[in-house]
């Protein structure tokens, strides 16, 4: 490969000159399990109001046939809008996968457009996981490059996104050097996603997705059309970083390209709610799980958590619908101490629940320095448990259910596949199992096709 100047075109370089032989079995084989989460959360979201009102707006705007699938409805359109249903689909119910050093989703905006235009190309399972990997690798460095100070702002999957989205895109379009940091230059300034939806349990979530998915897929389409962009977008004195960040550091976006695989860092969602919950609802149910406590036996929680999650969480105070109850502390733990987990029917179900309400209510975050430091290459959780008949319980938890050292195994993976597909009656069991074996032979594909049947 070759070594340009800056680190933005070093990026772009590596992106546009990945190929399959450069990437180890074990991460390939990590993208499928990634790539089948993915899908199966895209599935999930299928009925979601947000999601329905974008797919009305890609149908209102959007052609109605193309090469493209819109899995939620098995409708055929063109990759745009394909990428933007899709990837609003994949981040709505809160089981897509996060790296937990750029705090970043990187499934949601990854593989929408990849797909999308695998499918109009009419590219190899082969092409499809290498242009993944290249945008995992792509937006995972960048969002960490932005930094903490970005993501207190900013949501990262939005913005991070936009440029994995125009690798991934550009990989598949086998755009060269300068035509990729051409398109990381048109993705780089149509970035954006603001977290002060949450005070007002907007849908703005889904819009960040569906933008970044669809804006990265357009960047890389127009750089291969000849349109320029910055070349310095993301370090420039006007670029990315002199706006969104204070804290920017230009060597995450090299580290170790070629060699350290972030894509193999990224964890899986266990609970279905904002992953700063996870960490303490796993050891909520540690503690509950060693001395054998139920809820009523509980008459407080604090949860000792980094500054992240109180700025993403803390504005979370009266949770008015499914969705902003999954940044709602309080009720995460509550379905935990309640209902033994947090998944999607538990949350269905949280809105109006008195039990769960009064639980919420006996919740408190508090900023624990150590955690903190840590975050946000590790999540670590701690909680300290109040009882009613006066003890005091901790519990800790170094590694989160999802995370790489504390993985989910295939099956896990399938068991997980399979609820989420059938969650909202978006697919069937046998749908589910077909498309299982799809992904798991996708290195072998000549071409992708369509995934689901019309």
């Amino acid at each position: 490969m070759t070594t340009p100047a800056h680190p933005s075109a070093a990026l772009a370089a590596f992106a546009s000159e990945l190929r399959h032989d450069q990437i180890p079995a074990a991460v390939l084989r990590r993208c499928e399990d990634l790539l089948l989460d993915a899908l199966a959360s895209m599935l999930a979201g299928a009925k979601a109001r947000p999601v329905l009102a974008l797919e009305n707006y890609a149908r209102d705007m959007g052609p109605a046939d193309g090469p493209a699938e819109v899995l939620i409805s098995r409708r055929r359109t063109s990759p745009h809008f394909a990428a933007l249903v899709n990837a609003a689909a994949a981040h709505v119910v809160e089981q897509d996968d996060v790296h937990n050093g750029a705090v970043f989703h990187p499934a949601a905006v990854v593989f929408p457009p990849a797909l999308a235009t695998a499918q109009a190309l009419g590219r190899s399972g082969r092409d499809l996981l290498t242009a993944a990997v290249a945008g995992y690798e792509v937006g995972i460095r960048v969002g960490e490059f932005l930094g903490r100070s970005h993501y207190k702002v900013f949501h990262t999957t939005g913005t991070a996104g936009t440029l994995a989205a125009a690798a991934a895109t550009g990989r598949l379009l086998g755009l060269d050097p300068a035509q990729m940091l051409d398109a990381f230059g048109s993705a780089g300034t149509q970035a954006a996603g603001l977290w002060e939806f949450l005070r007002d349990a907007a849908d703005s979530k889904q819009l960040h997705t569906a933008k970044a998915a669809a804006d990265g897929l357009m960047a890389a389409y127009l750089a291969r059309e000849g349109f320029t962009g910055a070349q310095h977008i993301l370090e420039g004195p006007q670029g990315m970083a002199a706006g969104m960040s204070t804290n920017a550091d230009p060597a995450r976006l090299t580290d170790r390209l070629g060699t350290r695989w972030a894509l193999a860092e990224t964890s899986f969602k266990y609970h279905a709610s904002c992953r700063h919950t996870h960490p303490a609802a796993d050891a909520l149910q540690k503690a509950m799980r060693e001395h054998g406590l139920a809820a009523d036996g509980i008459d407080r929680v604090v949860a000792h958590v980094h500054q992240g999650a109180i700025d993403v969480l803390g504005p979370v105070t009266d949770p008015r619908t499914v969705h902003q109850s999954k940044f709602s502390m309080g009720t995460v733990l509550a379905l935990i101490a309640l209902r033994g987990q947090a998944g999607l029917a538990e949350f269905d179900a949280a809105p109006g629940d008195r039990a769960v309400a009064a639980f919420r209510d006996k919740v408190h975050m508090q900023f624990d320095e150590e955690i903190d430091r840590a975050y946000p290459e590790r999540w670590i959780g701690k909680v300290t448990v109040y009882t009613t008949d006066g003890r005091t319980l901790r519990a800790r938890v170094d590694e989160p259910k999802g995370d790489p050292g504390n993985t989910l195994t295939r099956p896990e993976i399938e068991d997980k596949a399979m609820r989420l597909g059938i969650y909202a009656r978006a697919a069937t069991e046998a749908q589910m199992r077909a498309l299982i074996d799809t992904v798991w032979r996708l290195d072998a594909l000549p071409k992708v096709g369509f995934l689901l049947a019309a």
